[in-house]
């Protein structure tokens, strides 16, 4: 069985791969789960600042109270 792949199929392959890969960088990036994660990450840039981190941690708690 000869299968001939047209520039149609491989265009609509990619975009299909392109799509995938989207979705389960959204799901990866939303996820509940990775959220802690995330928040340590945000205060990466205030690593040498002791009370950057500490305004920015007192920031996210009071947002964290005001969505529960």
């Amino acid at each position: 069985m000869v299968f001939d792949m047209s520039s149609g199929m491989i265009r609509g392959l990619g975009t299909v791969v392109v799509a995938v890969a989207f979705i389960g960088l959204a799901l990866w990036v939303f996820s509940p789960r990775r959220k802690a994660e995330f928040d340590d990450a945000t205060l990466l840039p205030f690593k040498d600042d002791p009370e950057a981190i500490k305004h920015v941690e007192q920031e996210q708690a009071s947002r964290s109270k005001k969505n529960v």
